[in-house]
Order: C-alpha cells, then sequence, then structure tokens
C-alpha cells in the first residue's frame, strides 16, 4: 500500500489516533473496572465470608487460648476459602493462619494499624492493587464478639492474593481487548470505506479531465452526496459544458469564416476576370464593377474588425479609453452616416433625442462601434420604405439609446441565444447572413463600460434594443 496515495492517508488519518487513543482508553477502563468494579465487588462477596467464619468461631472461646486447638479448626475451614485465613487473639497474639510460612510465628504478637480498628470492634478492609497483578488484592479484619458481653475475644483475618483472583482479572482485560480490537478493525474499515468513497469520485474526475486532454468532451460527471467532491465535479462539468460550446464556435467560425469570405472573393475574382476579358474597355461597365469590388472589400474590412474585437473578447485584451462624453453633441454627429446609409436603401431614419443629454464615462470609438452594430443590423432588416427609429434619454441614474427596426422580428426561442458568438438565427431571416458577432461585441462592449444592452421587444412588426449607460454628470 503506497502511503502517497489519497487513499491510504485517509485510511490513516483514522487509524492512527485510534492506535493512540484506543490503548490509552484500554489503559483506562482496566484500571476503573478493575479498581471500581471487580475489586470491590470481591470484597463485598469475601466480607461475608471473613463474618462467617466469626460467627462460626465466636462460641469456640478455645481458640483464643490454645493454638493447637485452633489450628485444628482452621484446618476444617481454610480449604473452604481460596485465601489465606489467620485466627488472632484478642491480645493480637497469632493463633492460627493457612499458610505454612507463619507457623513459626504462632503466639507472637502482630503488629499492624488494622489490628488496633479490630480490637475496637470494628471491621477492617484494605484493597490493594498493581497492574502486575502481584501479591495481596484484599485483607479484611472482621472481630469476633463475645455473645453475652459483646467483647471482642478474637480477629478473623482473611487475605487474599492476585493469584487466587488472577482468573477473573485476565478475562475481564480479554474481554477489554477483544472489545478495543474489534472497535480499531471496525475504525479501520469505517475509514477505507470513506477513503474510497472520497478517492472513486477524484479519480472519475481525473478520467474525465484526461479524456478533456485527449479531445473527448463527451463525459460527464455524476453529483456526489458529499459538498465539496459536488462542487468539484460541477465545476468540471460546467468546464466540459464550455469546452463544448467553445468547440462548437470554432466550428460555427470556420463555417462562416469560409463562407463570409468565399462570397466576397468570389465576387471580386469574377469581377478581375470580367475587366481581363474587355470590360475595363467600356468605362461604364468598369466603373460598375469597380463600385461592386470596393463593397466587398468594405465587408471584408468589416469582417476583419468583427474578427479583431472577438479575438479581444476571448483574449481579455479589451482596452477602453474613458473620457467625459456628452451624448447631446456625440450622438448627431454618431448617427450621420447611418442616415447617409439610410437614404441610400430607401428607409427611413428618425432620430428622437432628449434635450440635455448627460454625459457619461465612455470611449467614443468603442460605444459608436457598439451602437453602429445596432444600427447595421436595424437597416439590414428593415425592408424598403419601412422606418429605423433612434431615440436617447435618461434618467436619475442612467442614460438609454434605443434602437428600434420595422424587420422580420425574431423568434420566440431565439431571443436568448441572439447574444451569443457566432449564432445566427433558423427561423424567418432575421440574423440568416453575417458571421454572427454583431450583438456579441455590442453587448461586450456596453458591458466594459459598465452597461448593459437587452432586447426590449420583438415582434413580426420589428424589433426593438436598448443600451444603458450609467450617469456621470450632475443629472446623476
Amino acid at each position: 500500500m503506497k502511503i502517497n496515495t489519497l487513499r491510504t492517508r485517509l485510511v490513516l488519518s483514522h487509524l492512527i489516533p485510534l492506535l493512540v487513543i484506543v490503548p490509552l482508553i484500554g489503559i483506562g477502563l482496566i484500571y476503573a473496572l478493575e479498581t471500581q468494579v471487580l475489586l470491590p465487588g470481591f470484597l463485598r462477596a469475601y466480607q461475608g465470608s471473613a463474618a462467617l467464619v466469626a460467627e462460626i468461631t465466636q462460641d469456640q472461646y478455645q481458640i483464643w487460648t490454645d493454638p493447637i486447638y485452633a489450628q485444628t479448626i482452621l484446618a476444617r475451614v481454610s480449604p473452604r476459602l481460596p485465601a489465606r485465613v489467620m485466627f488472632i487473639s484478642a491480645s493480637g497474639r497469632l493463633m492460627a493462619s493457612s499458610d505454612p510460612n507463619d507457623l513459626e510465628n504462632l503466639t507472637k504478637f502482630i503488629v499492624n494499624p488494622a489490628l488496633d480498628v479490630a480490637q475496637e470492634g470494628k471491621v477492617y478492609w484494605r484493597i490493594f492493587y498493581n497492574r502486575q497483578l502481584q501479591g495481596e488484592a484484599l485483607d479484611i479484619w472482621e472481630p469476633v464478639l463475645d455473645n453475652r458481653f459483646g467483647q471482642v475475644i478474637g480477629i478473623v483475618r482473611i487475605t487474599y492474593s492476585f493469584t487466587s483472583l488472577i482468573e477473573q482479572f485476565v478475562q475481564l482485560r480479554l474481554l477489554i481487548v477483544a472489545v478495543l480490537l474489534v472497535g480499531l478493525v471496525m475504525g479501520g474499515a469505517l475509514g477505507l470505506s470513506l477513503a474510497v468513497s472520497i478517492a472513486r469520485p477524484l479519480q472519475k474526475v481525473t478520467e474525465v479531465v484526461n479524456k478533456l486532454v485527449q479531445g473527448d468532451r463527451s463525459m460527464a460527471l455524476q453529483k456526489s452526496r458529499i459538498v465539496e467532491l459536488r462542487s468539484l465535479e460541477e465545476a468540471v462539468n460546467a468546464l466540459v459544458d464550455r469546452l463544448r460550446s467553445m468547440e462548437e464556435a470554432r466550428r460555427h467560425l470556420l463555417a462562416n469564416l469560409v463562407h463570409e469570405l468565399g462570397r466576397p472573393l468570389g465576387a471580386l475574382r469574377s469581377a478581375v476576370q470580367a475587366m481581363l476579358k474587355g470590360a475595363a474597355q467600356d468605362p461604364s461597365l468598369a466603373n460598375e464593377l469597380l463600385r461592386g469590388m470596393d463593397d466587398e472589400l468594405v465587408r471584408l474590412q468589416r469582417l476583419l474588425a468583427d474578427l479583431t474585437q472577438l479575438y479581444d473578447q476571448v483574449m481579455g485584451s479589451l482596452e477602453l479609453a474613458l473620457q467625459s462624453l456628452s451624448l447631446q453633441e456625440w450622438l448627431p454627429e454618431m448617427l450621420a452616416p447611418w442616415q447617409a446609409v439610410a437614404r441610400e436603401k430607401n428607409i427611413q431614419f428618425r432620430v428622437a433625442l432628449a434635450t440635455d443629454l448627460p454625459e457619461v464615462k465612455a470611449d467614443p470609438i468603442r460605444l459608436g462601434q457598439a451602437v453602429g452594430n445596432l444600427l447595421s443590423n436595424a437597416l439590414k432588416f428593415t425592408p424598403v420604405g419601412k422606418a429605423v427609429e433612434v431615440s436617447a434619454g435618461f434618467d436619475r441614474n442612467e442614460a438609454w439609446i434605443r434602437v428600434k427596426d420595422e424587420g422580420p422580428g425574431i423568434a420566440e426561442e431565439e431571443r436568448e441565444k441572439i447574444f451569443t458568438p457566432f449564432y445566427r438565427g433558423h427561423h424567418g431571416k432575421r440574423f440568416a447572413e453575417g458571421m454572427g458577432l454583431g450583438l456579441s461585441i455590442a453587448r461586450d462592449l456596453i458591458s466594459a463600460h459598465g452597461g448593459r444592452l437587452i432586447l426590449e421587444e420583438s415582434d413580426a412588426n420589428g424589433s426593438q434594443f436598448a443600451l444603458f449607460l450609467p450617469v456621470a454628470s450632475d443629472k446623476k
């Protein structure tokens, strides 16, 4: 298992804390159960045994005066108790013991603080604990009282060692270790499951990105239940969609370029061929051919301007020479050439400008290009004899310019797409010609000025576009 993989690191992030915490929990749990549960439980059980032995011996006065008799009685009692049992006289002499090592100390006085407590007629007990489970565990001193006078006539001492209790302690420790190991395994399994659930979506993302590098944009990611991964997957899906749209735009661009370049170049070649074959000898025909060639060159020049603007748009290099621009002075000058174009096409050109139009912060060349694109479309699709109307005004925060035509209108299902680069309508005759860049370029130019361009209305009687710019004068 490689440690530099995300899956391995996620598993280790679960296991390492468990490997540190579980032993500490195990040690603390063992200590708490052994000292607070197991040993006190043994004490309560064996205190009853000590009291029973004391009750048996309280009528046997000879036990507390005769060591031989005491040892005989103890020999009958001690095999039933897994502990060391002592008979101690009221004065503190050792009268009998079940431990052979104590026989040499018979009739000798015992020195122990517990003896003083027992001589007062009180039960004394003490618990001993060590992790090695060695030595004494419980020490119980049970006073034996005279039935007649209630005086202490002797003491029964019972001492339990860990050796006699070891089995229960070992079983408890094994049980705790087993439970903790199961928890450790389950934690590792859970960590592995979570690691896999995270690693798989990431692998899928990697696969999709590699496919994108290879040019395959057909794959899409299913949404994960993990919020962060879902955000990543949505971003990758958005990237895939964006690349698809860019690829589609590239194909449209190539197809449109072939069409838009082929038509004027074909016309130019035909005119040149006609001139070479003698048309130049006829001044009238030659002038007509030259005017046609000039029109085609103007069309190519406009196409080049659109492509240049598209390049700036894609590369993010659009720069504006902003200045304070008086719409009251600038608009009439800007509209004059378009009025001439309208007259040539026998189209009515109406202008309705509000008085005292405000100043705006704008690049006059770029703004003129945006308005010009709107006017170009309006004049292109307005039939002979119909009208194009330009109006301008302002409110407190914005100045607006509206361009209205009497062309065929825009189908409802296409109104959301007309600002998309290279889009040309498929219904009716609107936007059937050209590169499909005019409105896209106009919208980006107006957005660069901090304004907006919208299609306000469109029906069978024509369309109306409106652009809005922030007011920069005192009228704001």
